[in-house]
């Protein structure tokens, strides 16, 4: 038997370690994944390792591609936690964290909306393009087309002078003609304040996937994560829970870390009952089980 190789130092290829009928062996296996899901909509939630290491930028764009090219549309909304941390930390801008979303001020929104449409988005939407002229990317501040969603101030009062918002509606039609257009929409996650248009607010990524993946009425909601899901009893790797239904995860809200209670919230929620939805490691993904 072949010692399998794995650790630190192993890279698995899957473009030169696997033989021709592996790769036919895992195309047949797909198959029946690829007839359930042809022609529905798949909104993928861009985030952890993905956004910062170059390779798994450049898989992350092959994948959504490859969604396409099998007949499914593919949706990404995309934040820049750590691309926003840089940044304001090398502008010497104060960044802090309540119940695991970032207290926007004023002075950071400029910066958090310089680096979502102008780095990221544009980065994104590059890697995408190079296999062909697929990706679009927008946000709810484009005035080029209809904003994807709107948003409030946060509910808490404490950051009722902050420029950090929660959704309050979501018009998906701009998102619509692109999908129809057979694109690959690329939003960002600032959305203009419903009592005022001219006042951009930033939203939280998973909790702006959400709501665009109930509107769109999408099939399955991917959020990537650097862990590798949702725990039952964190840091217990043991307690790894691989299906949970809606009523189980309420019940789980109060008592889950900072971190992952803004991803779990969106999936909770009432309007999100017709969608599937998965938390995916962005390190799992790549790597062969």
């Amino acid at each position: 038997m072949a010692t399998e190789l794995k650790g630190p130092g192993f890279h698995f290829d899957v473009h030169t370690d696997l033989r021709a009928d592996q790769k036919a062996e895992v195309l047949i296996d797909a198959l029946p994944w690829l007839e359930e899901f042809a022609g529905q909509r798949i909104v993928v939630k861009y985030g952890g390792n993905a956004m910062v290491d170059e390779h798994l930028k450049r898989c992350f764009a092959e994948d959504m591609v490859f969604l396409r090219q099998v007949g499914l549309h593919p949706v990404v909304v995309h934040g820049g936690g750590p691309q926003i941390s840089h940044m304001l930390k090398a502008l010497g801008i104060k960044s802090e964290f309540k119940g695991g979303l970032r207290v926007t001020t004023p002075e950071a929104m400029d910066v958090v909306r310089m680096v979502l449409t102008g780095k990221v988005s544009r980065e994104l939407v590059g890697l995408i393009n190079a296999h062909g002229p697929f990706a679009v990317g927008l946000s709810g501040e484009d005035g080029a087309c209809s904003p994807p969603c709107s948003a409030n101030h946060h509910r808490r009062q404490a950051y009722r002078h902050r420029a950090g918002g929660d959704v309050v509606s979501v018009d998906a039609s701009a998102v619509e003609d692109l999908i129809s257009a057979g694109r690959i929409p690329v939003v960002s996650s600032v959305a203009p304040d419903e009592d005022d248009a001219t006042e951009v607010l930033n939203v939280n990524a998973d909790s702006a996937a959400a709501a665009l993946a109930a509107a769109l009425g999408a099939r399955k909601l991917i959020i990537l994560t650097d862990v590798d899901g949702l725990y039952a009893d964190w840091p217990d790797k043991n307690s790894l829970i691989g299906r949970i239904g809606v009523e189980n995860l309420r019940d789980m809200l109060p008592d889950l870390e900072s971190g992952m209670r803004p991803k779990m919230e969106p999936a909770s929620a009432p309007s999100m009952a017709a969608c599937r939805r998965r938390t995916s490691s962005t390190a799992a993904s790549r790597i062969p089980s």
